[in-house]
């Protein structure tokens, strides 16, 4: 079998790699100059940093299993404090313990950070007296749910934070199956939901178990996992090769690449398709149209991270900040990186700064010194460094995560539907099942573990 994996991001890479160790024969197109996608290392006043993806979640066992395929286990590091705050009410305040995407799920940490007003407080600690939530397997919004249940303090101020930390959008827009499916599984039942978010999230109490290995990096720079991918010569890659189209021919498929008007022509036993939706939808409109067609209304955010080295700058302690909505900052989230993981820095302070979400664009048409400017004053409002950086880089990643609305789960299986009624096709990446690391590893396997299975694509 040959196969044809297009996209080089984590997603691709891995698909190239679980089917070369399949025996495969595998080649990868990629359209950048360098694979990786938003796994990515750059250098910061001489320190490699990640400019992209900075870790991977351990509580699922995909991503610890593919660093140490990959030869990387000892290149491990776990954080050295994973104690974030959020910023809301105008002020710093430690992140409660027990939370989901930031649902709390114990009023008393709630109280003991002071992140909510006392009526916040109140309409919070309300909840269970309110009528049960009545069973129901319809997805809804996690921000409408949470505001419906337990009022917009809790949603402004840690659901939106958390939840839009990760997926860069808005909680009113996110589907909560697709976000947090644990809690949409439990609330099928119906219920409360900060009874349920506490059974989930680990009891009561006003203390929370230490989170310090639910994360792990590479000495150097998560970036490094896919150049280390990439240079095991288990299988082909090409980049700076854009592919252009997907058909069916008799012996399986071609897959148009390369520079117009004179395109390369690849034949292929099998494709697997690791791109973003807006991408894979253009790809797929004249082999799997249904597919196609759902791809295209998958919306998607950009993106920058702003990242800074410091010298003889006092940081306050913890890992980071997240920045609630309603602060009227551009900023939404900071690392403080250097007091996060066990960075050689040579003495520098180093932190990177998040900036634009779904719907908030303005500040990204800023030129990179503008953004930069911007960025400092707000790190002046938000941590009090008022000193000038020794270096700084802007990386932008332009409609990088892609939006899950309500219906996103099934939406997805329309699409896989679609796609399963093309023997030797399949589509992985973060527009599917998780926008994390171990979530688009487990995607890319599952694409691969298909194409596998399936009988020879032939030509219709």
């Amino acid at each position: 079998m040959r196969l044809v994996v297009v996209g080089g991001g984590i997603a691709g890479l891995t698909a190239a790699w679980t089917a070369a160790g399949a025996g495969v024969d595998v080649v990868l197109l990629e359209a950048a100059p360098t694979v990786g996608g938003k796994l990515k290392v750059a250098e910061l006043a001489g320190v490699p940093v990640d400019i992209g993806a900075e870790a991977v979640l351990t509580v699922r066992p995909e991503g610890v299993a593919l660093l140490e395929g990959a030869g990387l286990a000892g290149e491990r590091i776990a954080p050295l404090t994973t104690s974030a705050r959020v910023r809301a009410g105008g002020r710093s305040h430690a992140l409660p313990a027990r939370t989901m995407m930031g649902i709390p799920g114990d009023v008393e940490a709630v109280r003991e950070s002071g992140v909510l007003s006392d009526a916040g407080l109140a309409a919070l600690a309300a909840e269970p007296e309110l009528p049960p939530l009545p069973p129901s397997t319809d997805d809804v919004a996690v921000g409408a749910l949470v505001r419906s249940r337990m009022g917009d303090e809790v949603a402004d101020r840690l659901v939106e934070p958390l939840l839009g930390g990760v997926y860069a959008g808005r909680a009113d827009d996110l589907s909560l199956r697709a976000t947090i499916p644990a809690l949409a599984a439990r609330l099928a039942g119906g219920g409360s939901l900060l009874d349920t978010a506490r059974a989930l999230a680990g009891g009561t109490g006003t203390r929370a178990p230490s989170a310090g290995s639910i994360f792990t990096t590479l000495r150097g720079g998560l970036g490094r996992l896919p150049t280390t991918l990439a240079a095991t010569g288990s299988f082909a890659v090409r980049t700076s090769t854009t592919v252009r189209a997907i058909r069916r021919i008799p012996t399986g498929f071609a897959v148009e690449c390369g520079a117009v008007p004179v395109a390369e022509q690849l034949e292929a036993d099998a494709v697997v398709v690791a791109v973003p939706a807006s991408k894979a939808a253009r790809l797929l409109q004249g082999i799997a149209p249904v597919a196609a067609a759902e791809l295209g209304g998958i919306d998607s955010a950009s993106m920058a991270v702003l990242s800074f080295a410091f010298t003889g700058v006092a940081l306050p302690e913890g890992s980071g900040l997240l920045v609630g909505a309603g602060e009227r900052l551009a900023v939404k989230a900071v690392t403080l990186s250097s007091q996060k993981w066990p960075i050689e820095s040579g003495g520098l302070t180093l932190l990177r700064a998040s900036v634009g979400r779904a719907g908030e664009a303005l500040a990204l048409q800023m030129d990179d010194a503008e953004l930069l400017t911007l960025a400092r004053r707000e790190l002046r409002a938000l941590l009090g460094i008022t000193a000038e950086p020794v270096d700084s880089l802007v990386t932008r990643w332009g409609g990088g995560l892609p939006q899950y609305g309500v219906g996103h789960v099934e939406r997805v299986e329309r699409i896989r539907s679609s796609v399963a009624e093309v023997p030797g096709l399949a589509v992985c990446g973060a527009a599917y099942d998780g926008v994390g690391i171990p979530a688009c590893i487990a995607s890319a396997q599952a694409a691969v573990a298909r194409v596998l299975r399936a009988e020879p694509a032939r030509g219709q």
